[in-house]
């Protein structure tokens, strides 16, 4: 589908201010949305919104479809009678300008249960009604994620594969034992799910009643050590016992020099054929409910992929392997209807990934911050856009546009300088501005290239597994954005949209 000219602002709500260590969906969310209302902006992308795992990454996730439940707010639990003042009071942490994961887990998981024990005491019927259709909707997942995530912390999160062999391998006997044996931490993990799914259609509402659409993002991969492969083994390549076979990465490319390797099994496709992407229509449909549109990252995954054994050290040694392509997109299209999907498309792109994103109108992504290593015909200078695609002037795995520039080689300075007719000093807002000037039908910028903020003030890099997904901004440093500024350019480029059409 086509989106209307557009533009908005990347950050992950890990990344908001606030008193308990980490972003959540709260009170600071509303305050960030009440931004983007401000400056005419009316996209908010977000990272995967899933569980993290292993370094907290949004993109390791237990789940392909359950909720992080660490975005759960505090404060919203104690509006609802939940949690009392002191409790709340108790788990708060400095507003720190990085995550606080462990510590801010450790609280929130005390409270929790709290939270939850008065939950069950004191539900009223239309909010029984309300849990037993959530959990009837989400049924295909939802069921064995709270039993998967039960067992994983009786086993001190080790990898399923690594359990008891009658629950590993979901013996029915087994099943049934460890629902009994953990019904207490089940009835939890339902209502973490449950609350979350409150507290983020929430949010989002708050943001669409301000004429502001929610762009999630959807990896292509599931982690290995996730409800999804545990109880779905046969759409996945991996052994009677569990273990990998095949797994995904890319080769060596601009991010890295042996490729990455992302550990992630590959999917068994003809097996999800003859199932009828059953699996991906309901991981589809989703995400839609949950957002507006969804990025969908490593795009080219679909047309091709990148197999590597799982007994390689790096990504180098891999090939090639045809993906499910249209058959995939053809299904869900009819499954879902419009798609409103942004194809991630970086890395070097074959025809005939090309020819599936165009195919059904899927914009790809162009990132300024690799416009400057060729010359004129470099696709990533704004002049060589097409209209439907969305600009950046970098994302999560790229460095801030101010990080970049100093950075980057002399070579490159200059040709940003040459192009922006500038003298580089404010090279974040002449991005901002190319992006906006762009032809794109959207333009969105991560907020710290808004704030102005160095390298330090980075979401993630690629290929390392530490000190990532850690920032976050405090609240003055949102109130020091120049906002009149973003009006401007917003208005200049013709991206200001009626919220009342």
């Amino acid at each position: 589908m086509r989106f209307p000219r557009s533009s908005g602002t990347l950050v992950h709500p890990t990344s908001f201010p606030g008193k308990y260590g980490m972003g959540d969906f709260g009170f600071e969310a509303r305050e960030f949305i009440d931004f983007l209302e401000r400056t005419h902006q009316t996209i908010w992308q977000v990272l995967p919104l899933t569980p993290t795992g292993y370094g907290n990454s949004p993109y390791a996730s237990y789940s392909a479809f359950a909720g992080n439940v660490y975005l759960i707010s505090p404060d919203i639990l104690q509006k609802k009678g939940l949690l009392t003042g002191k409790e709340t009071e108790s788990i708060q942490l400095p507003s720190d300008a990085v995550a606080a994961y462990e510590t801010s887990f450790e609280n929130k998981d005390e409270v929790y249960k709290q939270a939850c024990d008065r939950f069950y005491e004191n539900i009223t019927k239309e909010e029984e009604q309300a849990f037993n259709a959530f959990k009837k909707q989400n049924k295909s997942w939802l069921d064995d994620y709270v039993l998967f995530m039960a067992c994983s912390l009786h086993y001190d999160k080790q990898p399923w594969n690594t359990w008891d062999e009658n629950i590993a391998q979901r013996e029915p006997e087994a099943l049934e034992k460890y629902q009994k044996k953990f019904s207490k931490e089940i009835e939890l993990q339902y209502w973490l799910q449950f609350e979350f799914n409150n507290q983020w259609i929430a949010l989002k509402k708050y943001a669409n009643e301000r004429g502001i659409r929610v762009v999630g993002d959807i990896p292509i991969f599931v982690d290995h050590n996730s409800a999804d492969v545990w109880a779905n083994p046969q759409y996945f390549e991996v052994d009677e016992k569990g273990d990998r076979q095949l797994v995904a990465g890319v080769p060596p490319d601009y991010f890295s020099k042996t490729g990455q390797l992302w550990g992630n099994p590959l999917y068994k496709w003809d097996v999800l054929e003859k199932d009828g992407f059953s699996w991906w229509i309901d991981r589809f449909k989703h995400m839609f409910n949950a957002c507006d549109a969804i990025r969908v990252d490593h795009f080219r995954g679909f047309d091709e992929y990148w197999e590597v054994k799982a007994t390689e050290k790096t990504a180098e040694k891999g090939h090639w392997v045809k993906g499910p392509g249209e058959k995939l997109f053809d299904t869900i299209l009819e499954e879902c209807g419009e798609l409103p999907i942004i194809a991630e498309d970086l890395g070097f792109m074959t025809e005939g990934v090309e020819k599936l994103r165009d195919k059904y109108n899927f914009p790809g992504m162009k990132i300024i911050q690799f416009a400057f290593d060729s010359d004129s015909t470099n696709s990533f200078l704004p002049h060589n856009y097409p209209r439907n695609s969305v600009a950046y002037s970098g994302t999560h795995d790229n460095d801030t546009a101010i990080g970049w520039y100093n950075n980057t080689n002399e070579t490159e300075q200059h040709r940003a300088r040459t192009y922006t007719r500038s003298n580089g000093e404010n090279i974040h807002w002449e991005f901002i501005r190319l992006g906006m000037l762009s032809v794109s039908d959207q333009a969105i910028f991560p907020l710290q290239d808004f704030m102005g903020l160095h390298s330090e003030h980075r979401m993630n890099i690629p290929g390392t597994s530490s000190n990532n997904w850690l920032w976050r901004y405090k609240k003055e440093m949102l109130e020091g954005i120049d906002e009149k500024q973003i009006q401007d350019l917003v208005e200049l480029s013709n991206r200001k949209i009626n919220r009342d059409s």
